[in-house]
């Protein structure tokens, strides 16, 4: 089922978080864009990186005090409506209040402390994943935004907040074969490194 914006429509959609919910399996691989739903690219290889990264993120953490959520199942409200990062990191009282009140359905974006997108390159969600998505996070004051691309080669954009300016501000690309480095939580308490090749290990 592909339900999605016509290209000439620009006005605000029909559309809410209940009938994104309402679409089969809960609405997996779409996202609520401006009152539209927009189905998100995905494929195996795509899956098999969000997965790897997850691993990584959870073996670097000290204590359950975060949770490292992947699979795009995870939904964040976020100023144009909702949507699923591939991977996402919260503290584990807002994972809680989710799984075990079911309150609320969808995680506060506000609350989390790291999103990413694994980008399918030439995908109709490549756009949104490294600009409107850039902007909504930023927004949301969300501290840590990657990008990872894994065509033709692996390499991850890592984007800081800047609490100051309100935006993004993105650090060279780190490629396979050099170390990807960056802080995990907002104190900066749990320092996380690794070849990016490794997401692409089987």
């Amino acid at each position: 089922m592909t339900v999605d914006r016509a290209a000439d429509d620009s006005g605000y959609g029909p559309y809410t978080v209940l009938d994104l919910h309402d679409l089969p399996e809960d609405g997996k691989g779409f996202e609520l864009e401006d009152g539209w739903l927009v189905e998100v690219a995905a494929g195996a290889r795509h899956n098999w990186i969000a997965h790897r990264l997850a691993r990584i993120l959870r073996d670097a953490l000290p204590d359950d005090s975060h949770m490292v959520f992947d699979g795009g199942e995870w939904e964040i409200s976020t100023p144009s409506g909702v949507r699923k990062p591939d991977v996402l990191v919260v503290p584990r009282d807002v994972a809680r209040a989710v799984i075990v009140d079911e309150i609320p359905k969808v995680l506060p974006g506000l609350d989390v402390l790291l999103a990413v997108e694994v980008v399918s390159p030439g995908s109709s969600s490549e756009r949104t994943d490294r600009v409107r998505k850039v902007r909504e996070y930023a927004a949301l004051g969300i501290p840590e935004y990657w990008i990872v691309e894994h065509r033709p080669s692996i390499r991850i954009l890592r984007l800081r907040f800047d609490p100051d300016a309100g935006t993004y501000f993105s650090e060279p690309p780190v490629a396979s074969g050099t170390v990807f480095e960056a802080e995990l939580l907002r104190d900066g308490g749990v320092r996380i490194m690794f070849d990016p090749e490794r997401l692409i290990e089987f």
